[in-house]
């Protein structure tokens, strides 16, 4: 199951079933799950925790020190959870002090030549398409899609069931449920309705997330007054609260999109 050529450090801890193809390097504190699959020359690095029946394909590199000049050397980690599948030549950075880790959720597949910064949260069901880069901190929630070849600024938030779309510089918070893209201007695109309809949303709760997104986006009011004539004007539900919720705790460093048209 482990390849002679493989290299394995002496603390390493390595679950039933695992297979470590050739010339790959798993150092000394690393944790990796039952049955996961580590493809030829892959490296991981101290802090490395991964989760059961992984697919990690050749050339990642998971685990290695913070790209930040503010690092130390302070002793941090890379968490990742189960059936989360990383393509070829992916690099993720452990986290800084700031936070401790960078964490990538289960279920996620992170296409080749993707690059995650340290202290960056993954959630849960997220695909990210080849050769996207996120800056540190950045959050993608559960079910998020990013398009190929898009650039994630530090510290930007794209919400749950959101779509990036490919080639975009996404340097304003994305909040749920809608699609964001542009070069030149990043802007909303509208409901994430295909992505939505595949997760099994209904009609009912689509209208739902519709009324609110006129309001915040399309009745010209400031976003604050939006904010307060959705709380007020809006029957109460999951998708109401989450999406107040969003515009309530997103990080103050970064701006929201706004509409294509403003």
């Amino acid at each position: 199951m482990i390849h002679p050529t493989a290299i394995i450090g002496s603390g390493a801890e390595i679950g039933e079933g695992v297979r470590i193809g050739p010339y790959s390097v798993i150092e000394d504190d690393v944790q990796i799950g039952s049955n996961t699959e580590i493809g030829p020359h892959v490296q991981i690095a101290d802090g490395a925790r991964i989760g059961e029946s992984c697919r990690i394909f050749a050339g990642a590199v998971l685990s290695t020190v913070p790209q930040d000049l503010k690092f130390e050397g302070e002793k941090t980690s890379l968490h990742i959870g189960d059936r989360t599948v990383i393509r070829e030549c992916v690099t993720l950075n452990r986290g800084t002090k700031a936070s401790g880790k960078t964490v990538v959720g289960s279920d996620c597949l992170i296409m080749a030549y993707v690059h995650a910064g340290h202290d960056c949260v993954i959630g849960n069901h997220v695909i990210i398409a080849n050769s996207v880069q996120f800056g540190g901190h950045c959050q993608v929630e559960d079910y998020a899609v990013v398009g190929g070849l898009a650039g994630i600024h530090q510290f930007v938030r794209i919400g749950r069931y959101a779509m990036v779309g490919g080639i975009s510089r996404a340097s304003l918070d994305v909040p749920p449920f809608v699609m964001a893209g542009g070069h030149e201007k990043f802007r909303f695109e509208g409901l994430n309705i295909v992505g939505l309809k595949r997760r099994g949303f209904s009609s009912a709760q689509l209208d739902r997330i519709r009324a609110i997104y006129r309001i915040l986006f399309q009745s010209g009011m400031l976003l604050g007054n939006a904010l307060d004539k959705v709380l007020t004007d809006c029957e109460e539900s999951p998708e109401r609260d989450e999406i107040l919720a969003f515009f309530d705790t997103s990080s103050a460093r970064r701006k929201y999109i706004r509409p294509y048209n403003s």
